[in-house]
């Protein structure tokens, strides 16, 4: 997930949150691109043409670091200071560092400045409370004219997922999110369904998991 402090310089419960979620998970779990989000990319954004590229919500960096090596110039924002550190020792490792950018923020509190080609958020969830409908409208005014808004978001939850077994979780249906983006004129949907795939945890087991997925371009 996505955040950093708050306006009175103290730490938000979001980056507590997080910052104790990645402390305490394997520095190579989440290093390879969602494969959804690869899938929607490489179909409807497949040439980057040195365009510029945010990833909300990056953890580790494996989205980040796959649009980068495609050629996209990324900035890679999560709230966790460890997952930010791993994303940019990913890039070193990877030669990417010149076109892979960390960018610390509570997106409660801060968005990243400018407009971007490609704006990806991969199941931006958070058991902290925060205004997330608002953050995704404010993802879309962050699209530049011809570019490309891709949400990818649980529809169901996996065994291992940390919020499973903690609370009764009902998340809404794609067209319901895609409503609340409240796009306006000047977009057209290239995707709004709730596909089911198999889902590899982190030791290995897997599961059937439904995902939202909303793709919606910006006019030029």
């Amino acid at each position: 997930m996505s955040s950093d402090t708050n306006g009175a310089g103290g730490v938000t419960d979001s980056a507590a949150f997080w910052e104790n979620h990645y402390a305490g998970v394997d520095a190579q779990w989440g290093t390879r691109p969602n494969a959804v989000l690869a899938e929607v990319v490489t179909a409807r954004a497949p040439a980057p043409g040195g365009g510029r590229a945010l990833d909300l919500g990056c953890g580790h960096g494996g989205d980040a670091l796959w649009l980068a090596s495609l050629g996209w110039d990324v900035t890679a924002v999560d709230v966790s200071a460890t997952a930010l550190d791993r994303v940019a020792a990913g890039a070193a490792a990877a030669g990417l560092t010149d076109r892979v950018h960390p960018s610390r923020h509570d997106l409660a509190h801060s968005f990243p400045d400018g407009t971007f080609g490609l704006v990806t958020a991969s199941y931006f969830h958070t058991p902290v409370e925060m205004p997330r409908e608002q953050v995704l409208r404010r993802a879309a005014e962050a699209v530049a004219p011809g570019g490309l808004l891709v949400l990818v978001e649980h529809a169901s939850l996996a065994p291992w997922s940390w919020r499973d077994g903690h609370e009764d979780v009902r998340f809404p249906a794609p067209d319901d999110v895609l409503a609340s983006l409240r796009l306006g004129d000047g977009w057209r949907t290239e995707l709004c369904h709730a596909p089911r795939r198999t889902a590899t945890g982190p030791g290995g087991e897997t599961a059937t998991v439904t995902d939202n997925v909303i793709a919606v371009r910006r006019a030029a």
